[in-house]
C-alpha cells in the first residue's frame, strides 16, 4: 500500500501537523466567506426550504470528505483528486479533475473578491474586488504565505463575528421563529439548487485532504480531522442561518447583498454593522489568499505534467513561488471580478468543484477493503449527490460549466494526439 507517496526523498515536506492542527486548517478553509456570501443566493432558490438545503449540502460534503480522506491516506501527496483520479481511473480522469478544480476554484476566487467588495464598499463592489485580487496576488508572488497563526487569528475573528450576529439576531425584538416554517414556496428543484450553491460554503474541507505530505500519521489523522471540522462548520452555519432567517425571513434574505450585515441592521443593532462588514471582508480576504495559493499550485502541477502550457511551471529563483502560474491566475480572477456578479461566480464555482468531487467519489469506489475503502454507500451517495446538485444549478451555469469541461477534454485529446504522433 502506498502510504509514503511523495513524502520521502529529496524535496519532501515535513510531517508536523496533528489532528487539532488539521482541524483548524479545515475550519480556516470552510468557516469564512462562504457563509457571508452564499446564504442570499441560496435563499433566493430555496425560499423557506433553506435549512433543508443546508442539511443536504452537508450530507454531500460529508460523503465527498470521507471519500477524499480515504484516498488522501492512501496517496499522501499534494494534488488531491488530480492524483487520485489518475491513479484509480486513468490519466484522463485525473486531468479532468485538475481542470475542474482550477476552473471552479478560479471562480471561487472571484466570488471571494466580490464578497470583500460587497461588505467593505457596496457601491464600488467590482473596483474593491479587483484591488483585493491585485494586492493578494502581489503578496503571494513575494512568497508571503498565510501562516498557521494567521489562519487561527482569522478563524477566531470570524467565529466571534458569527457568534455576535447569531446572538444579536436571536435575542432581538424583531426575531420571529414563524419565519423558519417551511411553506409551499419550497420545491424539490429549488432546494437542490440551493444545496448546490450552499455547497460552496463547505468546499474548504479538501484543504485537509491535500495536506497528505504535511500531517503526522496521515492514515489516522486525515480521516479523523475531516468529520470533526465538517461537524463544527455545519453547527455554526445552521446557527447563523436560523438566526438570520428569524429576522429577515426567506424573502428578505434572498434580496440581501450582504446578508449578515442586513440581519444585524434588521435586528436593530446598527452599531454592529461595521464590525460585521469588517468580519466579512477579513473572512473573504483570508479565503481569497488561500484560494489563489491553491489554484496556482494545482496549475503548477498540471503544467509540469504538460497538461497546461509548460511556462506556467516556472518557479521564481528568488521567491521560490510558481510566479507565472500566480500571475496568470491573478489576471483571470481580476477579469472575472470586474465582470461577473457574486451569484454567478458562486454557481460556476460550485459546478466545477462538484465535478471534481464526483471524480473523487468514483475513485473511492475502486478502493479495496485492504486500501481503506469507505462504506459502499458513501461514494455512491457522494457521486449521485454531486451530479444532482450540479445539474440543479441555474441553467446558464450548467451550460457554461459543461462547455468548460468539454473544452478541457478537447485540449487533453489534442495534446494526447500530438504526443502520440511525435512518438511514431
Amino acid at each position: 500500500m502506498n502510504t509514503v507517496g511523495a513524502s520521502t526523498g529529496a524535496g519532501a515536506m515535513k510531517r508536523r501537523l496533528g489532528v487539532s492542527d488539521a482541524v483548524v486548517i479545515g475550519l480556516g478553509s470552510m468557516i469564512g466567506a462562504g457563509i457571508f456570501a452564499a446564504l442570499g443566493p441560496a435563499a433566493d432558490a430555496a425560499g423557506s426550504g433553506l435549512l433543508l438545503a443546508l442539511g443536504l449540502a452537508a450530507v454531500v460534503a460529508y460523503c465527498n470528505a470521507t471519500s477524499s480522506a480515504r484516498l488522501a491516506a492512501l496517496y499522501p501527496q499534494s494534488g488531491g483528486t488530480y492524483i487520485y483520479g489518475r491513479e484509480r481511473l486513468g490519466d484522463f480522469w485525473g486531468y479532468q479533475a485538475g481542470w475542474a478544480f482550477v476552473v471552479g476554484k478560479t471562480a471561487s476566487c472571484a466570488a471571494m473578491a466580490l464578497t470583500v467588495g460587497a461588505y467593505l464598499w457596496p457601491s464600488q463592489t467590482h473596483a474593491v474586488a479587483v484591488a483585493a485580487v491585485v494586492a493578494l496576488t502581489a503578496v503571494n508572488y513575494a512568497g508571503v504565505q498565510k501562516s498557521a497563526l494567521l489562519t487561527r487569528v482569522i478563524v477566531a475573528v470570524v467565529l466571534a463575528v458569527l457568534a455576535a450576529v447569531a446572538v444579536t439576531a436571536l435575542t432581538s425584538a424583531g426575531a420571529d421563529t414563524a419565519r423558519l416554517d417551511i411553506g409551499s414556496d419550497a420545491t424539490v428543484g429549488g432546494i437542490l439548487q440551493a444545496a448546490g450553491l450552499l455547497f460552496f460554503a463547505f468546499a474548504g474541507y479538501a484543504r485537509i485532504a491535500t495536506l497528505g505530505e504535511e500531517v503526522r500519521d496521515p492514515a489516522r489523522t486525515i480521516p479523523r480531522a475531516i468529520p470533526i471540522a465538517l461537524g463544527i462548520t455545519l453547527a455554526v452555519y445552521t446557527l447563523v442561518a436560523v438566526a438570520v432567517l428569524t429576522v429577515l425571513g426567506p424573502a428578505g434574505l434572498a434580496n440581501a447583498s450582504a446578508p449578515l450585515s442586513d440581519a444585524v441592521r434588521a435586528a436593530g443593532a446598527d452599531w454592529l454593522v461595521p464590525v460585521v462588514r469588517v468580519g466579512g471582508a477579513v473572512a473573504a480576504l483570508g479565503s481569497l489568499l488561500a484560494l489563489i495559493l491553491g489554484v496556482s499550485r494545482t496549475t503548477l502541477a498540471m503544467a509540469r505534467d504538460r497538461h497546461l502550457p509548460h511556462t506556467l511551471a516556472a518557479v521564481h529563483p528568488r521567491f521560490g513561488v510558481p510566479h507565472h502560474a500566480e500571475l496568470a491566475v491573478g489576471t483571470v480572477v481580476a477579469l472575472l471580478a470586474a465582470t461577473t456578479d457574486v451569484r454567478g461566480a458562486i454557481g460556476f464555482s460550485s459546478f466545477g468543484v462538484l465535478a471534481y468531487y464526483a471524480i473523487a467519489n468514483a475513485s473511492a469506489w475502486t478502493l479495496t477493503p485492504e486500501e481503506g475503502r469507505p462504506n459502499r454507500l458513501v461514494p455512491i451517495i457522494g457521486l449521485a449527490g454531486c451530479a444532482a446538485l450540479a445539474f440543479a444549478l441555474p441553467l446558464s451555469t450548467i451550460v457554461s460549466g459543461t462547455a468548460v469541461l468539454i473544452l478541457g477534454a478537447a485540449v487533453y485529446g489534442l495534446r494526447k494526439a500530438r504526443s502520440d504522433n511525435s512518438r511514431h
